[in-house]
């Protein structure tokens, strides 16, 4: 009774055609906005994939390019301080590690000569371990060859941010002292070719972790006067 009502009115027809007209615009929008949010998010996910990639990728070239104790030999030192080519001599060469994309930089070592050593010392001092004297006594011979023995060096003490900025700074100072005076004292370098500075933890070489070995490390700057 009631359809055959409907069918006999057409300005009633006309308002429920409008209405399941409306009713499948509704559904199709929804739909296209469904499939439009699923690209964006399948997007997203690559994007963020592709970043962590690029962020944690100078991370790990970084720790790559770190010497080792066990690694350290005369000729590695000779090699990664050795300057070649020209030469500016108002531009004190160095590899300056400030952010994750300098590690990136010093893979090409276009803009100076600098050896980062992962050097060990006893826990929270400045004590060097067996370790630590064995390898440096390979760099006092790197530094005693002909290739190094005219140039000077600044020995940079570098800190993991773990800690107060203030002991960390004071931490990494010291170490690198600890560091110039074997290799004067036990490694017959002269005092004059060495200084010693701290930079605490400002220079990381590993961002993506903190507590990184790469970040507690000794780097020899070759310096041009």
């Amino acid at each position: 009774m009631g359809l055959a009502k409907t069918s006999e009115n057409p300005e009633l027809l006309e308002i429920v055609a409008t209405a399941r007209y409306a009713c499948c615009e509704t559904f199709r929008t929804r739909r296209s906005n469904m499939e439009k949010i699923m690209h964006i998010t399948a997007r997203a996910h690559v994007w963020a994939a592709s970043i962590c990639m690029f962020v944690s990728w100078p991370s790990a070239q970084a720790a790559d390019s770190i010497l080792r104790e066990q690694d350290i030999t005369e000729e590695a030192i000779i090699n990664a301080l050795t300057p070649q080519g020209p030469i500016d001599r108002n531009e004190t060469l160095g590899i300056m590690h400030r952010d994750a994309y300098a590690a990136q930089e010093a893979a090409s070592a276009t803009k100076g000569f600098s050896a980062p050593l992962l050097i060990t010392f006893k826990s929270n001092s400045s004590t060097l371990t067996q370790g630590a004297r064995a390898a440096l006594r390979k760099v006092a011979r790197g530094l005693q060859s002909a290739e190094l023995s005219r140039y000077k060096f600044r020995i940079e003490g570098h800190a993991d941010p773990r800690g107060p900025a203030n002991a960390n700074m004071k931490l990494s100072e010291t170490r690198a002292a600890s560091v110039v005076e074997y290799l004067t004292r036990e490694g017959g370098i002269a005092a004059g070719r060495l200084t010693s500075v701290g930079k605490g933890s400002t220079e990381p070489l590993n961002l993506q972790n903190p507590a990184a070995p790469e970040n507690r490390r000794v780097t020899i700057i070759t310096v041009i006067d």
